[in-house]
């Protein structure tokens, strides 16, 4: 019986423990009210500042990509010639293309600028850019 009075008595000062760090999380400091940008410590307007510059930097990032895979040839097979869109944002990066033939491969790449190519395009690599736009 004594154990078991014992027990009940630890278990109720640690859950007082848990409940007294609980209410200490939840009170306010006074200078920290909601809104006030001037207010927050300085290592939340820090973190605010790196996400801002992070999110500058992906924007020039080649994060949209298409690849096309087709036979370039008739009597070719298995798809070994492709076009690569990678573009940023903006729609300016690259198209990659290379080609396969039985006796020899060629590659090209030409610039893209606003999602438009000042050279002529093939159907594949019009499809590559198509798929590329978000």
């Amino acid at each position: 019986m004594i154990y078991v009075a014992v027990l009940a008595l630890l278990l109720a000062l640690v859950s007082t423990g848990f409940s007294v760090v609980a209410l200490r999380r939840g009170i306010r400091r006074p200078q920290q009210s909601e809104g006030a940008a001037d207010a927050l410590p300085e290592d939340v307007l820090g973190l605010r500042q790196e996400v801002a510059a992070l999110r500058a930097e992906g924007r020039d990032a080649l994060k949209h990509l298409a690849v096309v895979r087709y036979d370039a040839f008739g009597d070719m097979g298995g798809h070994l010639s492709w076009s690569l869109a990678l573009l940023d944002d903006g729609g300016d990066g690259v198209l990659l293309t290379a080609i396969h033939g039985r006796s020899e491969a060629r590659t090209y790449a030409k610039s893209v600028a606003d999602w438009k190519c000042d050279q002529p395009l093939s159907p594949e690599e019009e499809e590559a850019l198509t798929h590329a736009k978000p």
